[in-house]
């Protein structure tokens, strides 16, 4: 399987500093992060570590739902994704960590009833690599059939 690589380069100190993500492998863009932009509510046009990994955990749980669904005998017609990711301070060290991770499908399926769109997806969680790597992480999942 391959490997992909992610490049950051950063100026200055964490509060006056600011850098530029480059995704190599892909080479799709380039993003510019910042950590007064990273803390805010308004990211002002900046991405963040938590940005990028809601973007690979939503892609990771959509494709691997969609397996489990054909798995189960269902056919996804159309899942859409989102991948809420939380900062917040570590009161064990004063710095800060992921506070939660919330998924959110709505999916539209043929062959399984909500029941059984609701237990792929909940397979899904488990099974995505992504979420896989995110065992520290609290995550949760709401999940629904589109009518």
């Amino acid at each position: 399987m391959p490997t992909r690589t992610a490049r950051t380069a950063w100026d200055g100190g964490l509060q006056d500093g600011s850098g530029q993500v480059e995704l190599s492998s892909s080479k799709v863009g380039t993003y510019d992060v910042s950590f007064p932009r990273r803390a805010a509510d308004d990211a002002g046009g900046y991405t963040s570590p938590e940005e990028l990994i809601a973007a690979a955990h939503s892609a990771c749980f959509a494709m691997q739902l969609s397996a489990v669904i054909a798995a189960a005998g269902g056919t996804p017609v159309s899942l859409e994704v989102t991948a809420d990711v939380s900062l917040g301070p570590d009161s064990s060290d004063g710095g800060f960590k992921l506070t939660g991770i919330t998924l959110t499908v709505k999916g539209e399926v043929e062959g399984l009833d909500e029941a059984g769109f609701r237990t792929a997806a909940e397979t899904a969680k488990a099974s995505c690599p992504v979420s896989k790597a995110l065992t520290g992480v609290e995550i949760g999942l709401e999940a629904s059939l589109v009518e």
